[in-house]
């Protein structure tokens, strides 16, 4: 069986290399195009091409995905079945080209958050666990047909980034678990329930990272873990950004106002909310390199 795999970041990565290491012909990597990057603004290959290049995988990165060339170069391929991994939206003449169809790799526990950040807003919600779904793709985005599932638990302390590591690895586990079923035709598929109540998990914006002091204690907490370490939770200290990376909670009652702090200038920078403190052990104040709270009370009078 023939397979086009399209990703782009490193979550994609760990499923390529699963896919590659059972065996499978992947005739066909679509990745998105070398952007300029850095103070130099050099080209910056994805993650995905970087793999692709280095294990002699055919690379195609299209502008467009609408784009005649693209899509007469994607047909030469003859791909039986098409695997997305965190890629964007595809038009239905790429992803209804393969006579298998294309299968889609979601980092929640469809039909629960559905949209392109479920990892953080799993977090930023307090869940206990989230999961990954392989998925047929359809017209509306993440509502095709679920094929396999798997759950993971999230612990109290977990962050974005630690939850998007665990699920990168069983993600890629239950993709090659999938293609193999499609491959020996042996697997069911099970539409999604429809319900007023799921919750969603759109795009997240600089104005979600802005920590309003007004929530309570344990909703900031959630947050901060759920933007950490992408595009990171910040207050203001002054009039400089102070991004959180990682905070601890203390559900203490404050006796400061909401949105002061408290600091002993050597080892602790507490922030008051409405019921309780948020103690910043990981930041990074603007213009400084991310540092642990000791070394950044070093180098402040606050």
């Amino acid at each position: 069986m023939k397979l086009v795999f399209m990703g782009t970041p490193d979550f994609a990565v760990a499923s390529l290399n699963a896919l590659v290491q059972a065996g499978f012909d992947v005739v066909g990597v679509v990745t998105a195009a070398d952007k300029p990057a850095g103070r130099g603004q050099k080209l910056h290959e994805s993650a995905v091409k970087q793999y692709a290049v280095a294990n002699g995988l055919k690379v195609l990165q299209p502008l467009k995905l609408k784009d005649p060339e693209f899509i007469e170069e994607l047909k030469s391929l003859n791909a039986d079945l098409q695997v997305v991994v965190a890629f964007r939206m595809l038009p239905e003449m790429v992803w209804n080209m393969p006579t298998k169809g294309t299968i889609n790799l979601h980092a929640s526990l469809l039909p629960q958050y559905r949209g392109a950040a479920p990892i953080n807003h799993a977090i930023i919600n307090g869940e206990k666990e989230s999961g990954v779904t392989t998925f047929l793709l359809k017209h509306e985005i993440d509502t095709g047909d679920v094929i396999f599932s798997e759950k993971v638990t999230i612990a109290d302390d977990d962050t974005a980034g630690d939850l998007h590591d665990k699920l990168m690895n069983v993600g890629a586990g239950l993709l090659v678990k999938t293609v193999q079923a499609i491959e020996a035709g042996d697997y069911k598929e099970q539409p999604q329930p429809q319900s007023d109540e799921l919750k969603h998990a759109p795009k997240i914006f600089k104005e979600h990272c802005l920590i309003d002091w007004n929530q309570p204690a344990h909703a900031i907490y959630n947050q901060i873990r759920g933007l950490s370490p992408y595009p990171t939770a910040f207050t203001k200290l002054g009039d400089k950004t102070l991004k959180v990376f990682k905070a601890e909670l203390e559900e203490l009652q404050p006796d400061i106002k909401i949105g002061a702090f408290l600091s002993d200038g050597k080892t602790y920078l507490k922030f008051a909310a409405k019921d309780g403190y948020i103690k910043f052990t990981d930041l990074q104040y603007e213009g400084k390199k991310r540092m642990q709270v000791d070394e950044f009370l070093r180098g402040m009078r606050l």
